[in-house]
């Protein structure tokens, strides 16, 4: 189980922004808007507070992140709570500057799994299927290597996973990333997981050196 903390000041999440990840959707700029006539924090520490909190509530449903936990991950595997919830979700703001570090809410099976995956383990430890959303997109290093910390950024609209092993040749279901569909993440690991953008078989599948466009179909890289 998580150890839980209290984050007293709101200070920025610890660990590493030495690796650019894609802001897409989920960057400061584009997610974390003061509501109309609320007046901006005058501390900054605040204001730090605020964009954590309006990032990690636009990952999910808003009947779910309204009143979710929301955290953050300490370099000890510790969660920082940063605004204690009323359900037994946990949501996360995440950090546009590091690739796979996106905003999501996960129920308690989810988040099981997520600290199993962050910590190596041989293999996840949650007993029941969980459920994440990312609805603000996301990055990842691979589709096919859980632990891969160093591949360059793969964007990733919004969705939501189902956190149960699945097998994508028995289920009939692709295992590569697409734009709109469904398909099993991680396939032929412990980490197998379903990945939900729409219906399944819809979209254009990822290559190799494709960017996002923002209505995140894939395509080429357009010219400057």
């Amino acid at each position: 189980m998580a150890t839980i903390k209290r984050d007293e000041k709101g200070d920025d999440a610890p660990g590493s922004h030495d690796q650019a990840g894609a802001s897409g959707a989920y960057s400061n700029s584009a997610i974390a808007m003061m509501p109309p006539g609320q007046a901006v924090p005058a501390a900054e520490r605040e204001r730090v507070l605020g964009v954590k909190i309006a990032r990690a509530m636009l990952s999910g449903p808003r009947e779910i992140t309204k009143d979710a936990t929301v955290a953050e991950m300490g370099a000890d595997g510790s969660l920082i709570i940063l605004r204690q919830g009323t359900n037994d979700w946990v949501c996360f703001p995440g950090d546009e500057n590091e690739i796979g570090n996106v905003p999501m809410c996960a129920d308690p099976m989810g988040l099981q799994w997520m600290m199993d995956i962050m910590a190596k383990k041989p293999k996840p430890t949650n007993t029941a299927p969980g459920l994440i959303y990312m609805l603000c997109g996301a990055t990842q290093h691979s589709n096919t290597d859980p632990f891969d910390r160093t591949s360059p950024a793969i964007p990733i609209g919004p969705h939501w996973m189902i956190i149960w092993p699945y097998d994508a040749k028995r289920c009939g279901l692709p295992n590569t990333v697409r734009d709109a569909g469904a398909w099993v993440m991680f396939d032929g690991t412990p980490y197998a997981y379903l990945h939900i953008c729409g219906s399944p078989w819809i979209g254009n599948e990822y290559g190799p050196g494709q960017v996002p466009i923002w209505t995140m179909r894939y395509g080429r890289q357009l010219e400057p």
